[in-house]
């Protein structure tokens, strides 16, 4: 099994290249999916964020309300990481459990958004970073996602910096592209991937 891990800013097109990775053959964990899940209504997550930020935080169908929670976390850095004490832990665990499911000889893929903020690097046989430049993630996250500029700009500003992603990155996938040399990039990506997963099997063990 080869574990890679999967990172990028927010905007910088993160989630199409974890879709076109999946499409060549990879085993995705998403860690924005999982973290949705273990905040669903009644799990202990939702009532461990409900305790921390109070009923506020909650729809009136009783589920979390997320724009709202990201309102409160994205511009204090202590509540912030507040919420990161809940959350991060349940995924992980969650995780585990699905990449221990995979297959032994599969490519998994663990999409992890702050991958960078928070050390997880070390746990990867290699790290994937999507790159855009700040401008490109600022047009895509108000045209394409509707968000005001002041909210994109504190989304932004609360990651890593491009320059430490990029220091982490074992393999940097340029996404300032067309979708169509994306699709070039991630392919020439995934048989790389294939071709260390496959070296790794066969090395000796020692």
């Amino acid at each position: 099994m080869l574990k890679v891990g999967l990172t990028g800013g927010i905007g910088a097109g993160k989630s199409e290249v974890s879709r076109l990775l999946v499409e060549c053959g990879a085993v995705l964990i998403d860690a924005d999916r999982i973290a949705r899940e273990v905040v669903a209504p009644g799990t202990p997550g939702l009532a461990a964020v409900v305790d921390a930020f109070g009923k506020d935080v909650l729809a009136p169908d009783g589920s979390l309300d997320r724009p709202r929670l990201g309102s409160v976390v994205f511009a204090d850095a202590e509540k912030l990481a507040v919420l990161n004490s809940i959350v991060h832990p349940l995924v992980g665990a969650r995780s585990r459990e699905l990449e221990e499911a995979a297959p032994e000889d599969a490519v998994v893929i663990h999409d992890v958004p702050l991958l960078t903020e928070n050390g997880l690097a070390p746990l990867y046989d290699l790290v994937v970073v999507v790159d855009a430049s700040p401008e490109t993630q600022l047009h895509r996250l108000i045209h394409l996602r509707g968000m005001t500029e002041e909210d994109a700009r504190a989304r932004m500003a609360a990651q890593a910096t491009r320059e430490q992603r990029r220091e982490i990155a074992d393999i940097l996938i340029d996404n300032d592209v067309p979708l169509e040399e994306l699709e070039r990039r991630v392919r020439d990506v995934w048989a790389d991937l294939v071709r260390r997963a496959r070296e790794a099997r066969e090395r000796p063990q020692e």
